[in-house]
């Protein structure tokens, strides 16, 4: 079987789902590096594989699939064990909903070209980017936390891990980074902590991987 191709970046939270959920299955992958900064993502090259420009895209010979929940849906049908999404039609819907919620309204907020669009036609400074990523994420994470409260186990969803998880402890991780309050959240930074001592968020964390810079790579 040909190895699967993760085009990704260390830093852009939805690559690191992915990357999280093939290290959980232990599936073997190429990690190929796209320098969003460098503007990588619109080379021709790249382009070819994602015409949308944009990372993840995972390549399993002439297949292609790009947008990170797609890619967690393909990876659990084709490998699954452990499963990340639950079997029973409406847990499992209450799941994708949890990931919906992160997917399409708090991380479009902090996604690179908003930002950069942010800078360049309206001249937000770092201060002012950051204001307004926590005006949109608070909300945000004032629901998942209400969505913790009535589902979570050791996990967001009962005791075993699931995509919910894979798509939270990114979307925290990118909060930090940009300075958002997350001390209202309990529920969801016990799980966070508890998900950091797994092995497959270690290996996944985006200041591990190989192309990390060094002055941010951690241990």
């Amino acid at each position: 079987m040909e190895k699967l191709v993760l085009y990704n970046y260390f830093r852009s939270s939805t690559s690191y789902r992915v990357r999280i959920a093939m290290h959980l299955k232990g599936i073997p992958f190429e990690y190929r590096a796209i320098h969003l900064l460098k503007q990588e993502q619109h080379s021709p090259e790249f382009l070819k594989v994602n015409p949308q420009g944009e990372v993840p895209a995972l390549k399993n010979g002439d297949l292609v699939i790009s947008q990170s929940l797609p890619i967690l849906e393909y990876l659990d049908e084709t490998h699954p064990t452990p499963p990340i999404y639950p079997k029973n039609p409406g847990e499992r819907a209450q799941v994708r909903q949890f990931c919906e919620n992160i997917n399409s309204y708090m991380h479009p907020v902090c996604n690179l070209k908003i930002l950069q669009y942010l800078e360049t036609q309206h001249g937000y400074d770092l201060a002012a980017k950051e204001g307004w990523i926590s005006n949109w994420q608070i909300p945000g994470f004032t629901a998942l936390e209400k969505l913790a409260e009535q589902h979570a186990g050791r996990f967001c969803y009962g005791d075993e891990l699931t995509a919910a998880d894979i798509c939270l402890i990114p979307m925290m991780f990118s909060a930090r980074r940009f300075h958002v309050d997350l001390s209202a959240f309990p529920i969801l930074n016990r799980i966070d902590q508890d998900c950091q001592e797994i092995e497959a968020f270690k290996e996944s964390h985006p200041l591990r991987q190989v192309d990390t810079p060094d002055d941010l790579r951690i241990p």
